[in-house]
């Protein structure tokens, strides 16, 4: 038989500690993308690598908006004014917003069981509000943004704090990533994970552990 978010999911005392950039949400499209591209007025196989190359240090936080662009303008041997900042970082921003149906009711099934869940991003402190405010932040106990801790997955000390934070022990703690690195560190703390796929893949997982 098919899973079906319909039916209640429970998993209590366990807590389901989510990712959310394509997990919850999409990945940016390739019309997002060709945007940013334009914008940017860089080719693919020059612009990709520089984007990524210093994401991890805006989503610890060391870096402002402004610094992580600017280094990626280095990279790709150009300048970009303060405006083209704010409009690259705009168009960034919203590639990230799009969410995943499917996901959202895998959510809602959880909550309707009485499932505790938690959401923990590597994302910079702009995504605060966002996750925190937008129309699915109630199904959701608390947010844990990277940016704003200082620390970011795989770490152990982001999930040691997410834990803390929770008053949950590792054998309490579930966590769901589309990064299998970032599932393995949570197991590397005592945890259990799932490496996210699509939504059908998660909820069979789910459904499988509270059976």
């Amino acid at each position: 038989m098919p899973p079906t978010s319909s039916a209640p999911i429970s998993l209590s005392p366990r807590l389901v500690v989510f990712d959310y950039g394509e997990v919850i949400s999409h990945a940016p499209s390739e019309a997002d993308r060709a945007t940013l591209l334009a914008r940017a007025g860089a080719d693919p196989e020059s612009f990709w690598p520089a984007y990524w190359a210093h994401r991890d240090d805006l989503d610890r936080g060391t870096l402002s908006i402004a610094a992580y662009w600017r280094r990626v303008a280095d990279d790709l041997g150009t300048a970009w004014t303060a405006i083209d900042l704010h409009e690259l970082w705009a168009i960034d921003h919203r590639s990230w917003l799009s969410v995943d149906p499917a996901t959202l009711a895998v959510l809602h099934a959880l909550h309707d069981g009485g499932t505790r869940m938690a959401l923990l991003s590597n994302a910079g402190a702009d995504f605060g509000g966002w996750l925190r405010h937008g129309s699915f932040a109630p199904l959701f106990e608390r947010v844990f943004v990277s940016g704003e801790l200082g620390m970011v997955k795989p770490g152990a000390e982001i999930y040691g704090h997410v834990m803390a934070e929770l008053g949950i022990s590792p054998s309490e703690f579930l966590f769901v990533d589309n990064k299998a690195v970032n599932v393995e560190g949570a197991r590397a703390v005592g945890g259990d994970g799932h490496v996210f796929t699509h939504a059908a893949g998660l909820e069979a997982w789910l459904r499988e552990l509270a059976a």
